[in-house]
């Protein structure tokens, strides 16, 4: 009991752990000569009190796994707060640069029941007539379903990703305008880098919340022209906004043209105060993005977290009745010939959408494996210093096969009344 209580802590709390058979030896090698010499160290899966190596799922939604979804949320935060502040090998210095924090929304598909408020924050009632609650099932459902046009919300789902790139091609080319620069020469004067996370709205439509920022011409390690300003980065997004379109297919006589909402929301950073007290500091932004990194279309509209294998099984699913009929328009979109590159069936639980929910240009910030791998190299610090050094150079032989997933009743029992391992993360444990 003991010894297995230490493999299942080494989890650090993930409850649905790949699990592997096989074996891992380690022995020195001689560099000078190349001659594999003694075992270092064997692991053998069929020794281990689980019967098998356990290794965490990584899985990113909170739905799946709460404890490997808190790794990712904590890791989009600071690689957010990199690119604000600095660290993880970003430079100080990108705290200086212009950047703005923007959401971008989809367009409307049909009224749904919302909740607004007034000036005072008073809420004011709906469409329907009713105020509704903040927790309410009712909000962003269709007031009426059969006018709602489900087709439009699964193929702008599915266009979303592709509009965002035209997007930020547009900015570019807004902000050399401004700049007086040509395209070609922009690139030797600034450089825009960006991070962005995707979030559902209750009405099952994706949008994109993103932080924006003005480099010099190698990124962050350079400051930005005079020139570079966060009053023009907010006058190139608004134009590049309304520019930014993308042609879907034609359906039925029906020609799709995708195009941001006509909310957007675009606010300056600043480490002080932003609009008379409002707070728009760095932390709050890099908190709000990273909540958002967790969660999927089953968090805002009641949906699946996992694929379809056939369209059946939507008649036994506990889900909205607004969440299944996104989800079946998905399905049989997803049967056309001509919808083939869209996938739409293999992402019909997400409602059409299949872009990443957390990206980032290339020099914003750091990398979420650059985290990853230094978390690793602190436990494989932590592990030489408990079990004395050893040789510098070592040659390893491993095979292992997948052997299942998740944990037996009774070690799910105990994995409960554990603390995770300090430092536990993403590798296999023994």
């Amino acid at each position: 009991m003991p010894d297995l209580a230490r493999q299942l802590s080494g989890l650090g709390g993930c409850t649905q752990p790949v699990r592997l058979a096989g074996h891992r030896t380690e022995h020195a090698l001689d560099t000078t000569t190349g001659e594999i010499g003694r075992v270092l160290h064997h692991l053998d899966s069929k020794t281990l009190p689980a019967g098998q190596l356990l290794v965490r799922c990584n899985n990113r939604r909170a739905t799946r796994c709460a404890a490997c979804a808190e790794v990712y949320r904590r890791d989009t935060f600071h690689l957010i707060t990199a690119g604000l502040r600095g660290g993880k090998g970003t430079p100080e210095r990108v705290a200086a640069h212009p950047r703005v924090f923007a959401t971008f929304t989809a367009p409307g598909f049909g009224p749904v029941h919302n909740r607004p408020t007034g000036p005072a924050g008073a809420v004011r009632p709906c469409r329907c007539g009713l105020r509704h609650d903040q927790d309410d099932d009712a909000l962003g459902t269709p007031l009426d379903p059969d006018r709602y046009d489900y087709e439009a919300a699964v193929l702008w789902n599915a266009h979303a990703g592709a509009l965002w790139r035209r997007f930020s091609i547009y900015l570019r080319r807004e902000v050399a305008k401004r700049a007086r620069l040509t395209q070609r020469t922009f690139r030797e004067h600034a450089r825009v880098s960006f991070a962005k996370v995707a979030e559902y709205q209750k009405r099952g439509a994706v949008h994109f919340h993103a932080v924006i920022r003005l480099d010099g011409p190698e990124g962050g390690d350079t400051s930005p022209p005079a020139w570079a300003t966060a009053e023009l980065l907010t006058d190139a997004l608004r134009a590049a906004v309304a520019a930014a379109r993308i042609d879907g297919p034609e359906i039925d006589g029906r020609a799709y043209t995708f195009t941001f909402g006509r909310q957007l929301d675009v606010r300056t950073i600043r480490s002080a105060d932003f609009d008379g007290g409002q707070e728009l500091t760095e932390r709050a932004v890099a908190a709000y993005i990273a909540k958002y990194a967790t969660k999927g279309a089953e968090t805002a509209t009641g949906a699946l977290d996992r694929p379809l294998k056939f369209a059946a099984e939507l008649a036994q699913l506990d889900i909205s009745d607004h969440a299944r009929r996104l989800i079946r328009t998905a399905w049989f979109l997803g049967a056309r010939k001509d919808l083939e590159h869209l996938r739409l069936r293999a992402w019909a639980h997400m409602l059409g959408f299949r872009g990443h929910f957390s990206t980032k240009s290339r020099r914003y910030s750091t990398t979420l494996g650059a985290l990853r791998d230094a978390r690793a190299d602190w436990r494989r610090a932590q592990a030489t210093a408990a079990n004395g050094p050893g040789t510098d150079t070592t040659y390893v032989l491993a095979h292992w096969v997948f052997a299942g997933t998740g944990l037996s009743g009774a070690e799910a029992w105990l994995a409960a009344s554990l603390e995770p391992a300090p430092g536990t993360e993403g590798e296999p444990t023994a």
